[in-house]
């Protein structure tokens, strides 16, 4: 596992919301599972920035450029999750985690482009077979378990923007 992994073994990372017409999201089928739905996300590497993996990261999941996107807003934290132990990847010579979860800094994007530039296997090794428009609530129902709580935070945080850019009315936040 590449990255950075912090002092409490998380793995620190962004995750991209990308916002396109009428304040609808992107949804991306992670490639070999076909009931693996989420956000792109990825890992930062020593020395990067969050803004500098985020559209790293963009560029390598979904295609796009720093030029093809404007930034929103992002949370004002990190939000983590733990992985179940049976994703946990071990160490060779001790057996202990490699990481025991993420630790994510999550940006809200606006897709200023054409959608017929987004490009999942721009980077020669797709992280997402396939990818839809959804409402912008609609991932806290459908995203792994493990990653609802994260997922819900995100959106919950960022929701304001979304009202204030008219994506969203005001109603009552649930997940």
């Amino acid at each position: 596992m590449t990255g950075i992994i912090d002092e409490q073994g998380f793995r620190l990372n962004v995750g991209i919301i990308l916002v396109g017409a009428g304040g609808r999201v992107f949804w991306g089928r992670r490639v070999g599972n076909r009931d693996a739905w989420q956000f792109p996300q990825g890992g930062m590497m020593p020395g990067e920035t969050p803004e500098q993996a985020l559209y790293r990261e963009l560029e390598e999941e979904v295609g796009l450029t720093e030029a093809d996107v404007e930034l929103l807003g992002s949370t004002e934290g990190w939000l983590s999750y733990r992985l179940p132990r049976r994703f946990l990847r071990r160490r060779r010579d001790d057996d202990s985690p490699l990481c025991i979860g993420q630790r994510q800094k999550w940006f809200l994007l606006r897709l200023t482009a054409d959608e017929a530039r987004i490009d999942l296997a721009s980077s020669g090794t797709p992280e997402f077979q396939s990818w839809r428009w959804v409402n912008y609530w609609y991932p806290i129902r459908k995203v792994v378990h493990f990653k609802r709580g994260v997922y819900a935070r995100a959106l919950k945080e960022l929701a304001p923007v979304m009202r204030r850019e008219r994506y969203i009315g005001s109603p009552s936040l649930r997940s």
